[in-house]
């Protein structure tokens, strides 16, 4: 029988204690004031209706390791049916995904056939990959893309949360899971110990489970706060991870801190004793401690460099429409919903935020600012003199593809320090 620990599926509301420990030993990393979800766009239908907004803070527990929300939003608010998040439609992230399937399988050592579930499996990206390699794939995913990736990918889904019932369910039916993976989704779940029940029911003996998300050490480093939003319940640090494994009788086996997002941590894991501890899992607990990630005074820094970023990038957008210069931006990542609500920039400094045609995001507003999101072919036509680039984590990529259609507007990329590219 899985272990409960109640304190684990956070309420909705307010959540001050830790999620992990249930320690009130917490302190603030930052607060970014009330924000709207990041993933409910508004449309010409919905444009003029009123909006909610909930706060949206960072608290860090010393004892955990954890970074934590100290409010906690409705999923079915968060990830709506209509949810647009496509991995497929990026290519560097579809080459990033093709990468952790590959280097899964020969971690876990499965063979040919063995049962590999994907929670979050949105378009059935990274399954497809799986697929390639002679895995038999099942996709557990809430939102619309579960019909896109059955339709388009050919990926078995389960349109749904992943609960301790629909991990039961899939035993039921599939047999136990060899690989559990979890891209960017484990620090989504409110519901943390619903999530570890249907984990530890679902994992076979010898199975693996992956994840890789959003890292604390480098959003505290990178001054990341735009990673900072209410899907993510959670942000975690290898200690945490380390912590809350250890409690339902499994171990982090092995870790590695990888490039997506600008920073992410991929963690193995496994029944504890099962599979051989690396040395990589006590250096990255040892560069944590050293960091001064868990103290208050290291997260004052991280306070200071956010508003010294802040306070450059608003001094360029103002310049610019003193001189009538033409500001906007392009992407539309869901981290840049909090850039552009916390740096208060409105239609009249950024009239429009382009993003790649013909996807689900074209045609909405961006949540609480209202900036029109169209397509990005209007970067050709418009000539614009700035181009902010809000997944700026990509802004290597996205400036040669410009340059290479003539664009010669300067770069504005606002993290993890403030620049311009000529």
């Amino acid at each position: 029988m899985a272990k409960i620990f109640k304190h684990h599926d956070a309420k909705l509301g307010i959540l001050n204690r830790c999620q992990i420990t249930n320690s009130k030993n917490l302190f603030e990393g930052i607060d970014l004031g009330h924000q709207p979800p990041c993933s409910v766009l508004p449309n010409q239908k919905t444009i003029r209706e009123p909006e909610t907004f909930y706060p949206l803070r960072l608290m860090i527990c010393p004892d955990s390791g954890l970074g934590q929300l100290d409010y906690v939003v409705d999923g079915k608010i968060l990830f709506p049916t209509e949810y647009p998040y496509r991995p497929g439609i990026s290519a560097p992230l579809r080459d990033h995904l093709n990468a952790i399937s590959g280097e899964t399988v020969a971690t876990a050592g499965i063979p040919p056939k063995s049962l590999c579930v994907d929670v979050g499996s949105n378009d059935g990206t990274l399954l497809s990959f799986f697929k390639a390699r002679g895995m038999k794939t099942l996709g557990v995913e809430p939102t619309n893309m579960a019909k896109v990736a059955r339709k388009e990918n050919k990926i078995n889904t389960i349109q749904s949360f992943f609960t301790e019932v629909v991990a039961k369910q899939i035993v039921k039916k599939e047999g136990k899971a060899k690989v559990i993976t979890f891209t960017n989704v484990f620090a989504h779940m409110a519901p943390l110990g619903e999530v570890m029940r249907g984990i530890t029911s679902l994992l076979d003996n010898d199975g693996v489970f992956m994840s890789e998300s959003q890292y604390l050490l480098d959003v505290f480093l990178g001054n990341q706060f735009d990673e900072i939003y209410h899907d993510h319940v959670r942000i975690y640090s290898l200690k945490s991870l380390v912590k809350l494994f250890s409690l339902y009788g499994m171990e982090v086996f092995d870790a590695k801190r990888v490039h997506t997002r600008e920073g992410s941590i991929r963690i193995y894991a496994g029944w504890k004793g099962k599979h051989k501890v690396t040395d990589e899992v006590a250096k990255i607990l040892k560069t944590e401690e050293d960091s001064g990630m868990f103290t208050e005074k290291g997260w004052e820094g991280f306070r200071a460099r956010v508003k010294k970023s802040r306070d450059q990038f608003l001094d360029l957008a103002h310049e610019a429409r003193r001189k009538g210069l033409k500001f906007v931006a392009d992407s539309c990542p869901t981290r840049g919903v909090v850039l552009t609500n916390y740096y208060g920039l409105d239609r009249e400094l950024l009239p429009y935020v382009s993003q790649i045609p013909g996807t689900e995001k074209v045609g909405k507003y961006m949540p609480g600012t209202h900036n029109p999101i169209v397509s990005n072919e209007i970067i050709l036509k418009d000539k614009p003199d700035y181009i902010i680039i809000l997944a700026w984590h990509y802004a290597d990529y996205i400036i040669k593809n410009w340059r290479a259609k003539g664009v010669k507007a300067k770069f504005v990329i606002p993290l993890p320090d403030f620049q311009i590219v000529e």
